[in-house]
């Protein structure tokens, strides 16, 4: 439920509105926007009286959110939200490119990534510590040893870190050493995970279940929301259909569809979504002419003898030829890295 406030209401007549609901058992969020300002009912509202709350002479309407989300619906909050992940920002015009490998193998790769990287424009360092593989005989990352890597690197070039969070057994690590918490496909259902990463303040991104409809991504978001953490980035990778072309099928429809019905920014992953190095530039141009809020490419600097992704991941110089020309479609769509 939204109640939508008429102009020039005063902190007093704001406070007896958000009392009366309160003393219903559901939680107020009050978000002000350019225009107007909304006071959004969170939790069991089938207590709340809708012409009861319009008696109050400060209250314009009410409207009822039939989407299960509420903190993610775009009608709690009309205006784009941009995470801020010290002084880089994503959303609302704010392009986040977040480059690097898809697993850490040693030090010398990653911090040599991370420096070509950042030249050709990229504003964030993705790299894999855990690794979640399909096959317990898989490289599955070098776990610790692996983020003390990526803090190298980003000591080396000052990239804030983004990488994966498997068990809330390293929350706490990775609360003080990562900067963007990424949520992988695999686990966006760990409602357990999502919990925990929800009472934290770090930004969390949340990639796509390979299963998952739009609706079930964002009520994932929900729950790490509700937990208080409000600075969620999604991330669409790929979903899994019958085509056997590309590893997964890229959605890109879901780009304007979460626009239309979230106020969270989304990137897209081209690298994962395909799983073919030579599709990830026509992608990563499409991403950004479908108006998202940026992207997640896997640049390795010898892909042939990556231990995890190779096939899907580009060589340095490919990622600076696509910055390059990404530039055109940037300056089309409005936005700015």
């Amino acid at each position: 439920m939204i109640i939508v406030m008429k102009p020039g209401f005063t902190q007093e007549e704001l406070n007896e509105v958000v009392e009366a609901v309160e003393s219903r058992g559901a939680a107020v969020d009050k978000i002000e926007g350019i225009a107007t300002s909304v006071l959004g009912l969170v939790g069991d509202t089938s207590y709340i009286d809708p012409d009861e709350l319009l008696t109050f002479k400060c209250v314009e309407k009410i409207l009822k959110v039939q989407e299960p989300y509420k903190k993610a619906n775009k009608l709690f909050h009309p205006e784009p939200t941009i995470v801020d992940v010290n002084g880089t920002k994503v959303g609302g015009g704010h392009l986040g490119i977040m480059a690097g490998p898809c697993s850490v193998e040693s030090e010398e790769q990653v911090v040599e990534i991370a420096k070509a990287v950042k030249k050709s424009g990229a504003n964030f360092l993705r790299g894999g510590a855990f690794k979640p593989r399909t096959s317990p005989y898989s490289f599955q990352g070098l776990e610790l040893e692996g983020l003390e890597l990526l803090k190298i690197a980003k000591q080396e070039t000052g990239l804030p870190i983004v990488t994966e969070l498997m068990s809330v057994d390293y929350l706490d690590r990775f609360v003080e050493d990562v900067d963007i918490i990424q949520i992988g496909a695999r686990n966006m259902q760990n409602f357990n995970l999502l919990k925990e990463v929800g009472k934290t303040k770090t930004p969390v991104l949340l990639k796509r279940g390979m299963s998952s409809t739009i609706e079930e991504w964002l009520m994932s978001a929900e729950y790490i929301m509700a937990g208080g953490n409000e600075n969620v980035i999604l991330c669409e990778r790929g979903i899994r259909t019958f085509e056997t072309a590309t590893r997964n099928t890229l959605d890109l429809s879901a780009v304007p569809v979460i626009k239309q019905k979230s106020h969270l920014p989304i990137i897209i992953d081209p690298s994962h979504a395909t799983g073919k190095r030579d599709l990830v530039e026509p992608l990563a141009k499409a991403a950004i002419a479908v108006g998202a809020d940026g992207l997640m490419i896997e640049v390795h600097n010898n892909p042939a003898k990556a231990l995890c992704d190779g096939k899907q991941s580009i060589k340095p110089d490919t990622f600076d030829k696509i910055m390059k020309q990404l530039q055109v479609y940037t300056e089309l769509e409005g936005v700015t890295i």
